[in-house]
């Protein structure tokens, strides 16, 4: 089952905010994001700590109600930040999560982006993104989708190796990956894949041909992210057992340098550690606004949200969380506060993973100190730190992966 969600304070059932965020923060400057976690798959995927459920697992909720459970939250998120005194922002970018968003009719995901926009409305260039399994489409979905006002799709293709994919538990065919790429450009939909690579038993010369075959499909924007083995889930009871082999830092740290290389060669510049675009406009804004400190609403079971200075997380299970809609209530199950320590720590971190967005003049003088170190070791590029930005060289990147891994 899926991971335990964090420690924190209690959440109010009304879901008020506390009124010293926003003016702490200055909030009502950021750009402000929607994340809907649509939490159904068809089968649990062996690797998978994701807060998902299968058919069986659901025990007291519906998959068919799901959207306009999801709609209510939007309805009741919009009135507590009136209530707590936020100005008025339009959504600048949606992302549908999973679980299998594309599991639901287009209809309802169609449903669901318009009460977003009926309730916050959108940015004019407001970026709206779903993730997709490659065998839970068509070219029909994918068109309504499209008209629906949908920008992107995140396809799960993880790998182009049928033996591989069958470790993961993947139900996809790989063969079927040309076809939903064309249907999605035809739609007019800009296209990401997404890969993992370290899979037990997965060698380089696998993961080099599932980089060819996203190289071949020329998509707009490409994930590569190694495989986490989480506490609880089938795989890591498998390596526990000695049934499958754990895998291998060395190897998987070989494998991201095949990526860079592959990518870069293809014309792909990386721009956040584990992703690569042909350009700014293909990035993806919603991923990066985690990265960068943007505020965000977050849709559905087990969803975490952050506002002004103020992050909380909604109950885990379907059916906990429509009683708690139902009855008008916040569905957060906890929340905590962020101090200046925490935000600034925080803020390095992840801005440290993104191409140009951390510089050293917004560094205290006591860390500006330990670039020249950071240099030295081979971690920061020079030439971009002489321009006063903290790049993070190959061997930086690796490192900045695996610390973050490792923290989450």
């Amino acid at each position: 089952m899926p991971s335990v969600l964090p420690l924190g304070d209690p959440a109010p059932a009304d879901g008020l905010l506390p009124p010293p965020a926003d003016r702490a923060s200055g909030a009502a400057h950021r750009d402000f994001g929607l994340y809907v976690h649509v939490p159904f798959c068809r089968v649990r995927c062996g690797y998978c700590d994701f807060n998902t459920y299968t058919a069986t697992e659901l025990r007291g909720a519906k998959q068919a109600d799901y959207w306009q459970e999801a709609v209510a939250e939007m309805r009741f998120g919009a009135e507590v930040l009136d209530r707590s005194g936020y100005a008025p922002r339009p959504i600048s970018t949606v992302f549908f999560g999973g679980g299998t968003p594309t599991l639901l009719p287009a209809h309802q995901l169609a449903g669901m982006l318009h009460a977003a926009r009926d309730t916050w409305g959108f940015a004019d260039d407001a970026e709206i993104t779903t993730e997709a399994n490659p065998d839970s489409v068509d070219a029909a979905y994918l068109q309504t989708l499209a008209d629906a006002g949908f920008t992107r799709v995140s396809f799960g293709m993880q790998s182009a190796v049928p033996s591989v994919l069958a470790t993961l538990e993947r139900t996809h065919d790989p063969e079927r990956i040309p076809d939903v790429v064309r249907w999605a450009k035809e739609a007019g939909l800009q296209v990401s894949l997404d890969l993992i690579y370290g899979t037990p038993g997965e060698t380089i010369d696998d993961w080099q041909r599932s980089l060819d075959a996203v190289v071949a499909q020329r998509p707009d924007h490409v994930s590569a992210y190694a495989l986490i083995v989480e506490e609880g889930t089938k795989l890591a009871r498998q390596i526990k057992s000695g049934a499958v082999a754990a895998p291998s830092d060395d190897l998987q740290a070989d494998m991201y340098e095949r990526a860079d290389a592959t990518l870069g060669d293809a014309g792909y510049d990386w721009y956040e550690v584990s992703n690569f675009s042909t350009g700014p406009g293909t990035r993806s804004r919603h991923n990066l606004g985690y990265w960068v400190g943007h505020d965000w609403w977050g849709i559905g079971p087990g969803s975490h949200s952050y506002v002004g200075d103020t992050r909380w997380w909604n109950v885990k299970h379907p059916a906990a969380y429509a009683q708690r809609i139902a009855a008008g209530e916040s569905p957060a199950a906890g929340r905590e506060s962020i101090d200046d320590d925490i935000r600034e720590l925080e803020r390095i971190l992840l801005l440290s993973r993104v191409r140009g967005a951390l510089r050293t003049d917004s560094l205290a003088p006591e860390a500006r100190q330990e670039v020249a170190g950071l240099i030295a070791d081979g971690l920061v590029d020079g030439r971009t730190a002489l321009r006063g930005e903290i790049a993070l060289t190959l061997k930086g990147r690796l490192l900045a992966d695996a610390v973050v891994r490792r923290l989450t």
